[in-house]
């Protein structure tokens, strides 16, 4: 029997993996509750599993797994963001990684992944053999498709569908902004509340009255606001795959990204890829997107065709044929 960790459903980035994935296996939801992130889950992860036999097989649709297990068990590794982004971290994160989430890639029986950027860190951080990780990609919804429709802003827009964590590059890309030959009528629109440091760097740029701050959008008007961009800029320094990327390029919407990480792997040749330290690349990027009509419509039929190679239904085959193998 696969026992499962239903506690990462949700609709940030791991829960929409687990809300895809979980369905299509026939597993028991594990006795716990609470975040399988909190401090000492592991130790709880262990007690809830306890009763388990060899028979059985344990599975995280995260990076979350039990300091003991009389059982196999399998987990998902999305991103090293908390290894190699110091900003996300802290000392109890890095203990956590250097020691629990370490040993657990030597213990685990496969650890999952959705790049093969993440693949290889996975490998050369954990020191695990390569063929003991298996990547099984990210999905696109269908809702993300071209619309027809606009979200109704009274504005043509560039979109940064983000946060305000420190490694999505934020800051360049309202200085980048700021420093495009853009007409003034085009606004840059962020996804999720503002922040004070942020406000007051884009004030400090000048732009404060075509920076807007959509709030928390949810799921089922992302693709009108995706449809109505001119493109999206996803100059991010760091990313295990990229959702955003692919459900713009699913609603016909061009696509400016970073050279780095698993960007480049996930986009091909479907977007403009930007150095993302480089806040001149990223303007004249955002200056080529706006003023060129065929090239828009390049990247629009170019992002269409890559986002079809993307299905969940994909992932979450690839997920259960290797939890079905035996161990």
């Amino acid at each position: 029997m696969i026992y499962a960790d239903q506690r990462w459903i949700g609709h940030h980035g791991i829960g929409r993996f687990a809300r895809e994935v979980l369905p299509a296996l026939d597993y028991r939801p594990i006795p716990l509750d609470g975040h399988p992130a909190a401090p000492l889950d592991s130790w709880r992860l262990a007690r809830a599993l306890h009763g388990l036999t060899r028979d059985d097989l344990f599975f995280s649709p995260g990076y979350n797994s039990p300091l003991d297990s009389p059982a196999p068990f399998v987990f998902t590794i999305h991103d090293l963001s908390h290894v190699y982004c110091p900003e996300n971290s802290n000392p109890l994160i890095r203990l956590y990684y250097a020691t629990i989430l370490k040993r657990a890639c030597h213990r685990a029986a496969r650890i999952l992944t959705v790049s093969e950027f993440t693949r290889g860190q996975i490998v050369d951080w954990s020191g695990v053999p390569a063929e003991k990780v298996f990547n099984v990609s990210c999905g696109v919804d269908p809702a993300f498709h071209p619309t027809g429709r606009c979200e109704g802003l009274p504005y043509p827009y560039l979109l940064c569908v983000s946060n305000r964590k420190r490694h999505k590059n934020e800051f360049r890309m309202a200085e980048a902004f700021a420093k495009a030959a853009l007409s003034k009528d085009v606004h840059l629109v962020f996804t999720g509340e503002k922040t004070m440091d942020l406000t007051h760097w884009i004030e400090r740029q000048g732009v404060s009255s075509r920076v807007n701050f959509a709030g928390v959008v949810p799921e089922e008007k992302l693709p009108r606001l995706y449809s109505g961009a001119q493109a999206l800029v996803f100059a991010s320094l760091y990313e295990g795959f990229g959702l955003p990327v692919l459900e713009a390029m699913a609603c016909g919407t061009p696509v400016i990204t970073s050279n780095v990480t698993a960007m480049p792997e996930i986009s091909g040749d479907a977007a403009l890829l930007v150095d993302p330290t480089s806040t001149k690349q990223i303007a004249g990027a955002m200056e080529q997107v706006v003023s060129d009509n065929s090239l828009r419509q390049e990247l629009r039929e170019k992002g269409l065709a890559r986002a079809t190679r993307f299905s969940w239904a994909t992932t979450s085959e690839r997920v259960k044929r290797l939890l079905d193998r035996r161990l």
